[in-house]
């Protein structure tokens, strides 16, 4: 069957490679929902990593030490695992959205 004999409706569900897309926002906006769900897990269990990694480091005076030093310790293991995250992690995060996908009875797309 040529695309021209295809209805607006059926043209609608296609993508470039043939298959059919998400047929709704709600369900766009559900998957987005779970790829930060997902990515926000990893940064989650990144920042528990990077913070055992952080406790064996120590900073010699005058640049390091005092009581605020495990504080910034903190905040720059939890912005570590975020960009970590965000650019791809350790897969993590596409394990877990792959599940959560499956139990919301959606199919995995594929990126390129």
């Amino acid at each position: 069957m040529s695309v021209l004999a295809l209805s607006s409706a059926q043209l609608a569900t296609l993508n470039p490679t043939g298959g059919p897309t998400a047929t709704s926002t709600a369900e766009l906006a559900k998957r987005g929902q779970i790829h930060q769900a997902a990515q926000k897990f990893e940064a989650s269990f990144l920042t528990s990593m990077l913070t055992t990694m952080f406790k064996g480091v120590t900073t010699s005076p005058p640049f390091g030490g005092g009581p605020g030093e495990d504080i910034w310790k903190s905040f720059l293991a939890e912005a570590m695992a975020k960009q970590m995250a965000k650019r791809g992690g350790v897969g993590i995060a596409a394990s877990v959205e792959r599940e959560m996908l499956k139990l919301q009875g959606l199919t995995e797309t594929h990126k390129s």
